[in-house]
């Protein structure tokens, strides 16, 4: 049990040092600009993975975010609260977005969708927003909150049973990442670890038998934590079907105090 503990330990400050400097700075104010997709079906063919499921994501407000939002992966599923500049054109509240995609353009911090671009705008100026393209904005990481839905863990279609398990993981709440991702039968101590295909699927060809339940490693700035899902999918699981996980995250990065004057502003919204 000390060995497994210790192993348990090592593993979190091993992903906490990976992904510590990228956090830092989330919840400070960021200087940006943001355009939008000019077709709905880049939404279903994101690289975190999220396929037709991403525009039901926070009513269509979804977005693409550059490398060091997407974060090899770890970043799909981040809240982030946008607002336009032009005081005459947008709002004080600006809109949330949910990051679905990797941006390309190194001109923006993010491509949002059409629907998520106008959010942005006061009333009546949704044709004036759209009709510039891109807009000067300034943005912060916030909380995702799902409400009255837990953690989910979608089967992807490629699973098959006792040979190899992939799962698309969803509507991750609070303001963390999930850098880590282990199945065992209910009941068994002999965890199997997964790998990060891409994005949000996880995969692994050891498959374990029966009932299975997960744990993640979770990170939320310089702390992190196991998340215990102790009954997710049946005996009888199968490709396809989303699992309710049972468990929620609704922890808050504490490790985001302190802005650099080069990247954030001073203040807070």
């Amino acid at each position: 049990m000390a060995l497994m503990m210790l192993s348990l330990c090592f593993l979190i400050n091993f992903f906490l040092l990976m992904i510590s400097s990228v956090n830092a700075c989330q919840r400070c104010v960021h200087q940006s600009k943001v355009a939008y997709f000019n077709s709905g079906s880049a939404l279903s063919s994101g690289a975190c993975g999220y396929g037709s499921l991403a525009p039901g994501f926070s009513g269509g407000h979804v977005a693409a975010g550059v490398p060091s939002l997407y974060n090899d992966g770890a970043g799909c599923g981040a809240c982030f609260q946008i607002r336009c500049k032009n005081k005459n054109l947008c709002s004080k509240s600006g809109t949330t977005v949910v990051v679905t995609d990797l941006n390309h353009n190194n001109k923006t911090d993010f491509v949002l969708s059409s629907r998520a671009f106008t959010a942005m705008a006061n009333d009546g100026k949704d044709q004036d927003i759209l009709k510039l393209g891109i807009v000067d904005v300034e943005y912060k990481r916030v909380p995702c909150d799902y409400k009255n839905k837990n953690l989910a863990v979608r089967v992807e279609e490629s699973s098959r049973k006792s040979e190899y398990l992939a799962i698309k993981i969803l509507y991750q709440g609070g303001q963390t990442e999930i850098v880590g991702a282990e199945v065992a039968q209910v009941g068994s101590s002999s965890w199997n670890y997964m790998t990060r295909t891409y994005g949000a699927v996880w995969n692994t060809s050891r498959v374990p038998n029966g009932e299975l339940q997960f744990r993640f490693v979770v990170t939320s700035g310089y702390d992190g934590k196991y998340v215990w899902a102790q009954h997710v999918l049946p005996a009888n699981w199968k490709p396809g079907m989303i699992y309710d996980s049972g468990v929620q995250i609704d922890d808050i990065n504490i490790g985001q105090e302190s802005c650099s004057e080069s990247e954030c502003e001073k203040g807070r919204w």
